[in-house]
């Protein structure tokens, strides 16, 4: 594995992606107002990508394995959340799909990240 930096990971690239869409869908209609609510899923997504990043930067691989597993439930939480957001009429079907999709990827690619750090003989790049 030759990734020199957690930017370089695809599952974090894909996260970033899904936090800027987040924040623009929490930034006006009626979940823009709804606090709680909408710092949940701004924080749950941003933990997606930090977990992510701090897990390349731990120093083992069982360390890292640990942070991307963290990054994953939080994409579940994500997901969980966005069920909500469709339910009370904050989001449309289509952005819901849309978003969908993304957390899917995003969950397969930390899976198979996970499944190939196990098999491997990774070490930490330092």
């Amino acid at each position: 594995m030759s990734i020199e930096i957690f930017a370089e990971i695809d599952s974090w690239k894909e996260a970033r992606i899904l936090v800027k869409e987040i924040y623009k869908l929490t930034s006006h209609g009626k979940i823009e107002k709804d606090f709680g609510f909408k710092d949940q899923l701004q924080r749950a997504s941003v933990s997606i990508m930090s977990n992510i990043a701090e897990g390349f930067d731990s120093g083992s691989k069982k360390s890292f394995i640990s942070f991307l597993n963290y990054a994953y439930r939080s994409a579940s939480e994500v997901h969980s959340l966005l069920y909500i957001a469709l339910d009370i009429d904050y989001i449309s079907k289509e952005q819901f799909n849309e978003l969908m999709q993304r957390i899917e990827l995003i969950k397969k690619l930390i899976g198979g990240f996970i499944k190939y750090l196990k098999r491997s003989d990774y070490k930490p790049p330092y």
